[in-house]
C-alpha cells in the first residue's frame, strides 16, 4: 500500500512549475522569432485572417506566454548555483539602468538609434546580464539566460533580414536628454516600489 509522500509531491510540483516557466519562454521566443525567420508564413496567415486579427492573436499569445513565465518563475523554488558578490549588485543596477535608457530610446526619436542599431534588443541583453550577475539560481538563470540568447539571435537574424544599416536622421540633443530623464524616473519608480511588489524580491543589495 502506497502512502502520499509530501517530499515527493512537493518535488513534483516544483518540476511542474519549472516546466510552466520553460513553456512560457518557448512560446514567447517562438512567437517573436516568426517575423524574423518565418516572414512568408506570417504573410500567409495575415492574408488569410487579416492584419488586425493577426495582431490581436499575436498580442493575446504574447501576454499568455508572459503570464506563464511570471507564474512559473514565482512558483518555482530557487535552487542556488552561486552567490553574487556585493559589488555585482551595483554593476547590475548600472546595466539595468542603461537598459531602461535604451528601451525608452527605441521608441523615441533619439540620436541613440544612430549609434546602436537595435536599442530595444540591446536593452534586454543588458537587463538579462545584470540580473544573471545577482541571481545565481536555476529559475533566474533559465529566465534571463533565455532572454539573453533570444536577443542575440534576434539581432543577428534582423541584421541578415534587413541588410545594410540605414541610420536615422540626426535629431536635437534635447530629445536625448528628455529620453534619459524619463528613463531615470521610470527606473527609480520601478526599483523603489514596483519591483518588490510585482516580483516579490527587492533589487537592493543585501545589507
Amino acid at each position: 500500500m502506497e502512502f502520499f509522500n509530501p517530499r515527493l509531491g512537493y518535488s513534483k510540483l516544483r518540476e511542474e512549475m519549472m516546466t510552466l516557466l520553460v513553456l512560457g519562454l518557448a512560446l514567447f521566443f517562438l512567437l517573436h522569432l516568426v517575423p524574423i525567420f518565418a516572414r512568408e508564413a506570417r504573410s500567409s496567415v495575415i492574408s488569410r485572417i487579416g492584419a488586425l486579427p493577426y495582431k490581436g492573436l499575436f498580442a493575446l499569445a504574447s501576454i499568455s506566454s508572459l503570464f506563464l513565465v511570471y507564474k512559473g518563475w514565482t512558483l518555482t523554488d530557487p535552487v542556488f548555483v552561486y552567490e553574487a558578490p556585493r559589488w555585482a549588485y551595483h554593476l547590475a543596477a548600472l546595466l539595468v539602468l542603461l537598459g531602461f535608457i535604451l528601451f525608452i530610446a527605441s521608441n523615441a526619436p533619439t540620436n541613440i538609434k544612430r549609434v546602436i542599431r537595435h536599442p530595444q534588443l540591446t536593452s534586454i541583453i543588458l537587463w538579462s546580464t545584470g540580473h544573471m550577475m545577482v541571481n545565481g539560481e536555476t529559475r533566474s538563470l533559465l529566465l534571463f539566460g533565455g532572454f539573453l540568447i533570444w536577443s542575440l539571435i534576434s539581432i543577428l537574424g534582423s541584421n541578415h533580414r534587413d541588410g545594410e544599416w540605414e541610420k536615422p536622421e540626426r535629431v536635437s540633443t534635447l530629445k536625448d536628454v528628455v529620453t534619459v530623464l524619463i528613463a531615470l524616473v521610470l527606473y527609480g519608480v520601478f526599483a523603489v516600489w514596483v519591483h518588490e511588489w510585482l516580483i516579490g524580491v527587492s533589487p537592493m543589495p543585501p545589507a
